[in-house]
């Protein structure tokens, strides 16, 4: 079904939640009817036992995301972009992301730049065609790229992370493999299967213990040596409590598949 404004669509293909930014004519460029409708798709899937993984990707192939709509309200003076909140802001579709207890795969089909770029870095994992590009070309126009900057400290090498943002220049997919940015690479038409096999795979696995260790990974992350293993422990104690904890020692010993229940 289409979400707000028509611009972003959303649907379920077995055990995976599609989210598709629908706008092929700009690029699929951020709005803020983009935005929101990225987060209403991740509320459904939350809210879906059936979901196990979710899907972020752009319609056509020419682009994943690139970036913010020059043309639209986000980049003019006094809105929800410039001010920093609102149910538009960028910085809150990130923190969903990362905050989504289901595992969120980027399928990047085309260039990914500027918000586009931070978009695909905050997904979990990144699937991506071959012959795409990646960059933070914001310096072109005079800006810095301040709040996507969040996420490429965090998945990028310190020097390779300031050469792009510094330069603007396009980063090939097999340096965004090399640099960590991308998990998997395929030849394009090998893109949909490649996401498929990792939705399988990612499927199979315990929904707690992707839920318990996605929710830890996040929130160590920023936390100093002592303080992280202390946090740590603790939710080493919740994962041990766990139904699909117990059923999968009990798999292992009976030498079966495990039956998970998620609980």
């Amino acid at each position: 079904m289409a979400g707000p404004a028509e611009v972003v669509l959303s649907d379920t293909r077995g055990s995976a939640a599609w989210i598709t930014i629908d706008r092929p004519d700009r690029r699929n460029a951020l709005n803020a009817a983009v935005i929101d409708g990225i987060l209403r798709g991740l509320e459904r899937s939350r809210a879906d036992p059936g979901v196990r993984a979710v899907v972020l990707t752009g319609s056509g192939d020419r682009a994943f995301c690139s970036g913010a709509d020059l043309t639209g309200p986000l980049m003019e003076p006094g809105s929800r972009a410039k001010e920093g909140h609102g149910p538009g802001d960028l910085a809150d579709l990130i923190l969903a992301i990362g905050e989504h207890p289901q595992p969120v795969v980027a399928r990047v089909n085309g260039v990914a730049l500027a918000g586009g770029l931070g978009l695909m870095l905050a997904c979990d994992l990144v699937v991506a065609a071959d012959d795409v590009e990646v960059g933070t070309p914001e310096v072109g126009l005079g800006l810095w790229p301040f709040l996507i900057s969040a996420v490429i400290q965090r998945n990028v090498p310190r020097k390779v992370a300031l050469d792009m943002m510094m330069t603007g220049r396009r980063v090939s997919a097999a340096d965004a493999e090399r640099w960590g940015m991308v998990n998997r690479l395929v030849p394009r038409r090998d893109l949909d299967r490649a996401v498929d096999e990792l939705i399988d795979d990612l499927a199979s696995k315990s929904p707690a213990a992707i839920r318990l260790g996605k929710e830890a990974f996040f929130r160590a992350q920023d936390m100093a040596l002592e303080e992280a293993l202390a946090y740590l422990s603790g939710m080493l104690a919740r994962g041990l409590q766990t139904e699909d904890m117990a059923e999968g020692v009990r798999a292992f010993l009976e030498k079966r598949k495990p039956k998970w229940t998620g609980r």
